[in-house]
């Protein structure tokens, strides 16, 4: 494993423009947001897509995030219509995980299998930001959450020890958090709230 030290609030555009570069060559990457750690790699990737599943112990039902730089690139991704627009835009960027349903853009080997959804998320941390930039399209992603876990990795020494080669690059931003996303379901009618995390739910009036 490939550990990059980044200022967690100015992370070093350099650094930054290699994990893209690392990404793009197939790379699995842990990387901080602004809820917790997460295990990342290219969209379409499908080699490193089936390594986070094994980290993970995901089965064909897990729901994949994709992580967006912007509302116009979820639009890309996810079908979005008025009401749904609303609630993204008053709660992005935060630590909010919506499913939505997928466009064609979307490989169908990261939706639900059985309900076409895909996750979507604008998150509020520079590091991401910034490795979304250079990387000029979304992150797919899974929470740093590993088997028999209660609670998501945090303390960078410890993910480097834990998963060792399991993953290529770790993007070091010092501790994060231990609370993943407020996951809500917009594909329901209404939407429905399938896990409260550290974003407020007060928006959603449920």
């Amino acid at each position: 494993m490939q550990r990059l030290e980044l200022h967690p609030v100015t992370p070093q555009q350099r650094l930054l423009r290699q994990a893209a570069d690392l990404m793009r060559g197939g790379a699995v990457v842990v990387y901080p947001t602004d809820s917790c750690y997460a295990l990342g790699c290219h969209i379409g990737d499908k080699d490193a897509l089936e390594r986070i599943r094994r980290i993970r112990q995901a089965d064909r039902h897990h729901n994949f995030t994709l992580v967006c730089r912007d509302l116009a690139e979820v639009a890309k991704y996810a079908k979005v219509d008025t009401m749904q627009f609303r609630m993204l835009k008053a709660c992005t960027p935060g630590p909010y995980t919506f499913l939505l349903e997928a466009t064609r853009e979307v490989p169908r080997r990261v939706q639900h299998e059985k309900r076409r959804t895909i996750g979507i998320r604008v998150p509020d941390h520079p590091v991401p930001r910034l490795l979304l930039a250079e990387l000029g399209e979304p992150i797919m992603t899974s929470t740093l959450m590993l088997p028999g876990d209660d609670l998501p990795l945090n303390d960078p020494d410890e993910i480097a020890a834990r998963l060792g080669n399991e993953v290529d690059l770790l993007l070091d931003g010092g501790p994060c958090g231990i609370e993943p996303t407020t996951v809500v379901d917009l594909a329901a009618r209404p939407p429905v709230i399938l896990r409260q995390g550290r974003g407020s739910i007060a928006p959603f009036g449920l």
